[in-house]
């Protein structure tokens, strides 16, 4: 009766198939901010998938440097520009 290797399969299928849908709306999504919140998105779900498969080190690596530091600047970078009113 293995049931916890089950679901910790069930959860990193349902991680990498989240992964893969945000970044695919990363690339597609016409809004720069909404686009850079899945950038977020997709950078915690990378992290929750190598906590899942034992990269603890990985993970927070993953989560402070990518899902932190790097979308901070993209949502700032956003933010301070301005938007032509014609396009």
């Amino acid at each position: 009766m293995e049931k916890i290797p089950i679901i910790s399969d069930l959860l990193q299928i349902g991680l990498i198939v989240l992964s893969v849908l945000l970044a695919l709306l990363t690339v597609e999504l016409e809004d720069l901010l909404h686009a850079s919140l899945c950038l977020c998105g997709m950078c915690v779900s990378v992290g929750a998938l190598f906590w899942l498969l034992n990269a603890p080190y990985v993970s927070v690596f993953q989560l402070l440097v990518y899902a932190g530091a790097v979308v901070v600047f993209f949502v700032a970078a956003v933010m301070l520009t301005t938007r032509k009113e014609g396009t």
